[in-house]
């Protein structure tokens, strides 16, 4: 049985459209413009959800001021809420990255409520002589106020699931600081010997560096709160009702239950995408620090034999496919991975950025991909990084002991005592004779064997206490 269809038209001519489908004309004319990335609006469900709360803000608002009838805007509303529902999501088919500044993607969100919306009022799909995409569910909008103010609503969806993953990372690394909080093991500069520590203040300098992203975060969706919602084409507000842009930003508060405003000056708002430049700046921050902290992991377990040896990572896989009982550090390196991609990303948005030109930047679709691949890769890596790795780690506390008995690094303490001449005397000695700094130190009678007990005691040099500002 053959799917009925229907003729659409635009000003590049007609079309014919499968009745199945609810997107329209332009829609289609945007699939088949570009086939980019291969990654449709569908891989954003958050974005969709974003169009169709501004649409639903916008009918609101339009209806409120007298602009668009009663029965129209119900049918709006209750399409849009079936599209927040995510029961249309495989309708958005436009490629995320697209030419137009944005248009494919908000013409897909038009043409679908409105194919919707007229199915709900009893007409047919393609019947826009009773609800039209550009002139009532479009009413006193713009791509270029619709789609960056749906971004940011996504955005900040997204920054509030990191923040969720980022504290889930953060407690696991509390956690195994408080776990380790006894043993005593070697701290290292440039990759060197330096002064005992535990390994729990090691740990809970981890969590510490993924609270305090935590804060920038924060800040980051506060940023993303300032819209251009009301500015239409390029700022001016033109085909827009003087009291327009303040309702539909109340409209919205309501619709999202989020802090969004307008932005003081609409026409700066609509050409300035600095805004998400200092986002990914701050993803870029956060990717640098865990890849570090991932580094850190795949030292510290290093071996088993011939490495530090200090940690033991949760074996997740045979590590090779020639080398037997070789098991590798597969999650901190899949981190790593995503670390380098994000660092990719910042370049890109940076770059799109600087390219817009005078009223609009036309590369916010390249943008929003970025930031929206950068922090979905990043959820699910830390996710993975918390529940696949950091939960599992055990330590290896007599191998750590060692390694500070056997280290040169403990006549650090003993400069106070004799003196940082003498203790060079000593450490050199011992690297030399491969003796021990306690045997030499008795040796040279520089201290009594009650003193040295006292002094070279490791615990003595870690003193794991931390103010109120740094506790979590």
């Amino acid at each position: 049985m053959e799917t009925e269809v229907r003729q659409e038209h635009d000003l590049i001519g007609g079309k014919e459209i499968s009745n199945e489908f609810y997107y329209g004309i332009q829609t289609l004319r945007a699939k088949e413009n570009f086939n980019i990335s291969g990654v449709p609006l569908a891989n954003f469900p958050k974005l969709i959800v974003a169009l169709a709360q501004v649409k639903k803000a916008s009918a609101l608002a339009n209806n409120e001021l007298g602009l668009l009838e009663e029965d129209l805007c119900n049918a709006i509303c209750s399409a849009c809420d079936e599209v927040s529902a995510k029961k249309y999501n495989e309708q958005f088919i436009v490629d995320v990255i697209q030419g137009g500044a944005g248009t494919s993607t908000n013409m897909n969100a038009n043409e679908v409520i409105t194919n919707i919306a007229l199915e709900m009022m009893g007409h047919k799909k393609g019947e826009y002589e009773f609800l039209h995409p550009n002139n009532h569910v479009n009413m006193s909008q713009s791509t270029n106020d619709v789609y960056p103010t749906a971004v940011r609503l996504a955005l900040y969806e997204y920054l509030c699931k990191l923040q969720n993953k980022m504290e889930i990372l953060r407690d696991s690394f509390l956690n195994k600081s408080k776990e380790f909080d006894l043993i005593i093991k070697m701290g290292r500069t440039q990759l060197q010997d330096a002064v005992p520590m535990t390994l729990g203040q090691e740990f809970h300098s981890f969590a510490l560096m993924i609270d305090d992203d935590l804060k920038i975060i924060e800040m980051a969706k506060d940023l993303v709160t300032q819209m251009n919602l009301g500015g239409t084409a390029i700022g001016t507000g033109i085909n827009t009702d003087s009291k327009y842009a303040s309702l539909v930003k109340t409209k919205l508060q309501e619709v999202t239950n989020r802090p969004f405003v307008t932005a003081c000056d609409l026409v700066k708002a609509t050409q300035d995408t600095s805004t998400f430049v200092q986002v990914s700046g701050v993803l870029k921050s956060i990717a640098t620090k865990i890849s570090k902290i991932c580094n850190d992991l795949r030292l510290l377990s290093s071996g088993p034999r011939t490495g530090f040896n200090e940690i033991n990572l949760p074996k997740m896989q045979p590590g090779s496919s020639i080398m037997p009982g070789k098991v590798n550090p597969v999650i901190p390196e899949v981190v790593n991975q995503v670390a380098f991609q994000v660092i990719g990303y910042d370049t890109t948005i940076s770059m799109a950025s600087e390219g817009g030109q005078l009223q609009l930047n036309v590369f916010e679709p390249i943008i929003a991909y970025n930031l929206f691949q950068s922090i979905s890769m990043m959820c699910n890596a830390f996710e993975a990084l918390a529940f696949k790795c950091v939960d599992g780690i055990t330590a290896n506390e007599e191998r750590c002991k060692e390694l500070v008995l056997n280290s040169i690094g403990l006549v650090t303490a003993l400069n106070p005592y004799i003196g940082y001449q003498n203790a060079t005397a000593v450490a050199k000695e011992a690297l030399e004779s491969n003796k021990s700094v306690y045997d030499i130190v008795l040796e040279k009678k520089l201290l009594s064997k009650e003193q040295l007990d006292e002094y070279l005691k490791p615990e003595n040099m870690t003193h794991p206490t931390y103010s109120n500002e740094c506790e979590i």
